[in-house]
Parts: C-alpha cells; structure tokens; sequence
C-alpha cells in the first residue's frame, strides 16, 4: 500500500502542472516555517535538557520520563525536519518521490511521533500513580523500573514504525498499530479523569481537617503534597493536551487513507499541513514546561540569566 501510494503521488500530482501551481505556495510555507521551528526546537529542547537535569525537586522517575519525552522532540528538530524540508524541496522542484527514501524518512518521522506519543502516555499513567499510590509510590515506582519503562517505549516504537517494509504484512500491522494507538488514547483520557477525580477527594478531605481544626501538623504536610502533586499533574496535563491538538489531525487523516475514505493524492495534499503540526508540538513542549512547571521554570530563568551575565561580561 505504501509502495502504490508513492507510485499514485509520482503519476498524478507531478503530472499535473496545474495542481502543482495550486499546491506550490502551501510547499513553500511549510518548508520556512519548519525551517524556523527546526532552529527553535533545538535551542529550546537542549536548554530544557540542562534544565530538567539541574531540577532537583523534580521527582526522579518524572525527571527520567521528561528527559526522554525531550530527547525525542531533540530528534524531531535535527533529524526530522532537516529530512522532511529535504522532500519538500524536492517536491517545489517537481523531482519524482524516490520510494525507498519515502519509506526510510516515513520510519524516521514514525519513529520519533511514536515515541513522543508513548512517553506522553507513560507520564500520564506516573502521574496517576503519584497521586493513586501516594505513600507507596516512591516504594513500586522505582528508577530501574522507569527506565525499563522508557526502554520499552522507544522499542515499541521502532518496531511500529518499521511496518512500512513489511510488505506481506502491512495492513495487518497498520491496523494493529492503530488499535494501540486508539487503545493508548483512550488510556490517557481515563487516567486524567481518574487523577482528576483523587485531587478532588483529597482537596475536600483537607478542607474538612481544617475545618476541624485537627492534627494541625499533618494536615501542613498533607496540604504541601497534595499541592505538589496537583502542580506536577497540571503541568504534564497541559503537555499530553497540546500533544493531543497537534497529532489528533494526523492520525484521523492517516484513519481515513487506511478506511480508503480519501485518497492518497488528498492525503500527500493534506500531509504537509498536519506533519508541521505534529512538528510544532516539538517546540511548544518546553514553552509548556517552563510555563506550569515552577521548579523546571526556574532553574530555566537561572540559566538564561546566567547566558545573559556571560554575553554582558
């Protein structure tokens, strides 16, 4: 499908100078506008690094799932997008798509979007826990048990975006991919609901002992975690919704050409807008984490000062 896809896009698009003139414009924004974000993801990404392994009041296992959340938007903006400019320009000089490289640069893109999607995921079920487990979360939640996690994420990743070369088995693996990817999405509208739900109960538990007026001491301490915990669930909230906005048009997209409900010349129309918005999450991550997540954000204002004094000297 794949295969026959590319081979549409060669015959019909390229051979039709008229479609092209239309889609030219739509190529040449896409191509600056990625062009810009690809500078921007990298300076904003490796800064975040820096930062979040100089946070420590960041809890270990989510310090570890960020890092690999960024390191992935870090591939996005220097491997990624310099690959997909590359076919865009081709595309602006009317060369014919060569297959094989279509394949490899779908794997590269799949793979990082796969990972970003599933360390998304993986956060938001570790904020579920943080708050579900309270007292035992440091005890089941351990480091090894994270990075196994992480590992695990960036395994199942290559191997989903790999199915383009499984030539016998691809709408097999297509739709298999597409059940985990649904199955995940409906996982994390669950687990915030969930989260959502224990941060009500322990906010009206709290009020109700300060009312009372009893065990003065625990209630300080419990107001303090619950507030923490409330923060660090908000701030990877904020995170897994824009993560959502920018892939939801994407995949529904991809649904439709796998249902063939649209054609691969539409979808190879379509696909410039709704890759640049799965791009642009990238970038809009750490504008994420330093907005509503107050330790990351500022240690991030300590090191831009720091820059700063550096160029005054």
């Amino acid at each position: 499908m794949a295969e026959k896809a590319c081979d549409i896009l060669n015959e019909s698009f390229y051979g039709t100078s008229a479609d092209y003139q239309d889609f030219r414009p739509a190529l040449v924004a896409n191509c600056v506008f990625n062009s810009f974000l690809s500078y921007t993801n990298i300076f904003l990404n490796i800064i975040t690094i820096h930062a979040i392994r100089k946070t420590a009041l960041l809890p270990k296992p989510l310090r570890t799932l960020l890092l690999s959340l960024v390191a992935t938007d870090v591939g996005v903006g220097l491997l990624v997008q310099p690959l997909y400019i590359s076919t865009l320009v081709s595309r602006l000089k009317q060369k014919r798509i060569d297959c094989i490289y279509d394949k490899g640069l779908s794997v590269v893109i799949n793979f990082f979007c796969m990972s970003s999607f599933f360390n998304v995921v993986t956060i938001s079920v570790d904020r579920f826990l943080a708050v579900h487990l309270h007292l035992r979360y440091q005890e089941l939640v351990t480091h090894k048990r994270v990075i196994a996690a992480v590992i695990s994420t960036w395994l199942l990743s290559a191997i989903i975006s790999s199915n383009v070369f499984w030539d016998p088995l691809f709408i097999i693996s297509q739709v298999i991919g597409l059940v985990i990817i649904t199955g995940c999405l409906i996982l994390v509208v669950i687990v915030y609901w969930r989260i959502y739900i224990i941060l009500k109960r322990h906010k009206n538990q709290i009020e109700e002992l300060q009312i009372q007026e009893v065990q003065q001491g625990v209630q300080n301490g419990d107001l303090s975690n619950f507030l923490k915990l409330r923060k660090s669930a908000l701030g990877t909230f904020y995170v897994c919704i824009v993560f959502l906005i920018c892939y939801l048009p994407s995949y529904i997209l991809y649904i439709l050409l796998l249902a063939r409900l649209l054609s691969p010349i539409s979808f190879y129309e379509a696909s410039p807008y709704t890759n640049t918005l799965v791009f642009l999450n990238s970038s809009l991550n750490p504008v994420i984490y330093c907005w509503k997540m107050g330790p990351i954000r500022r240690t991030l204002m300590d090191i831009m000062r720091s820059i700063v004094n550096r160029f005054k000297q």
